[in-house]
């Protein structure tokens, strides 16, 4: 990148995350202290491609920093995915006078801003999303926010089902990851957690696990599971139908999305929302914003797309160290 940039584009895509807000401002206002124009793209590349935009200023992100959701509002566009959608996004670029584009989401988002980038529009990406799955980075924002929202719902759940004597199910989102389910398994002290990347064996991971919590003297069960290993409902049948126990299931759905994000999200957003913009400064284009080692770094999207990242087992294992029998 070759050019002085003077205008950009921000654009929130795919599932929304809190933090989202806080990484708008922060490069609003980055940007805006560094002489450069910024122009909010709604729904995200589906803005693009209609030409659904409008001007970003200090006032208009001054009472974002602590609100759930995004300003920008978030979609997944079909037409974007077509070589004929992209060019749309690209002219949509040109005739804005737009010199390069940040975009916050996910893989999917960043793809798109790939193909974006290929049609000759700077790009740099913000990784936000709840699963924390993204390979390239160690944190994405709205992880910590999602924890806390499900930790808390779960504590309160616990109080109703431990007065009943009673076993919880309890399903948190996680198709593909279980970031989400280990890190909450862990914080309430759960009997079981399931996730994708362990294979489930029912009777030693549900079964055992119960029986080996009973004969603690414990009367009151906790599993968690991520959506991805399955329905929640078909597991609180499979423990009724073993062991006679009548579960009680919770589905804690777009609840997670939801709600103000915590201090970790929102100063997670605010170095990353820095971070972009000053890339972009220093004539750095077509990378992701990461965190690695506690540090931010960027990466080329294509490398960054390349990536993957492996769940810290170590956390099952303590996991497992809260449940010993007793010798």
């Amino acid at each position: 990148m070759d050019k002085k940039i003077k205008r950009i584009g921000v654009l929130t895509s795919g599932g929304d995350a809190p933090g989202m807000n806080a990484a708008v401002r922060a490069v609003v206002r980055t940007a805006m202290g560094q002489g450069i124009e910024c122009i909010g793209i709604r729904r995200g590349w589906n803005g693009l491609v209609f030409s659904d935009f409008f001007p970003l200023d200090s006032n208009a992100v001054s009472h974002i920093l602590a609100a759930g959701g995004t300003i920008l509002y978030t979609a997944r566009s079909q037409e974007f995915l077509s070589p004929e959608g992209r060019d749309k996004a690209a002219a949509t670029c040109r005739m804005l006078g737009i010199d390069a584009v940040v975009a916050i989401g996910g893989d999917g988002t960043f793809r798109g801003a790939l193909e974006l980038s290929r049609l000759g529009v700077d790009v740099v990406g913000i990784p936000a999303t709840i699963d924390n799955d993204v390979g390239c980075t160690n944190y994405t924002i709205g992880f910590d926010t999602a924890c806390n929202t499900a930790v808390e719902c779960i504590d309160k759940l616990r109080d109703t089902m431990q007065s009943h004597e009673r076993c919880s199910v309890v399903e948190v989102m996680g198709r593909h990851a279980g970031y989400l389910a280990l890190y909450v398994g862990l914080s309430v002290g759960a009997t079981a957690v399931l996730i994708p990347e362990r294979e489930l064996d029912f009777d030693r991971d549900v079964i055992e696990r119960i029986r080996q919590s009973r004969l603690m003297g414990n009367t009151h069960f906790m599993i968690v599971v991520a959506e991805g290993v399955g329905s929640a409902y078909e597991i609180g049948k499979r423990i009724h139908d073993e062991i006679g126990l009548d579960p009680r299931v919770t589905v804690l759905g777009h609840i997670q999305r939801g709600g103000s994000p915590t201090a970790r999200d929102r100063e997670m957003a605010a170095r990353m929302g820095y971070a972009a913009v000053m890339a972009l400064a220093r004539g750095e284009g077509n990378c992701v914003v990461c965190t690695h080692d506690g540090a931010l770094v960027t990466k080329p999207i294509e490398q960054a797309l390349q990536e993957t990242k492996h769940l810290q087992m170590e956390r099952y294992a303590v996991l497992e160290a809260m449940h010993a029998k007793n010798t």
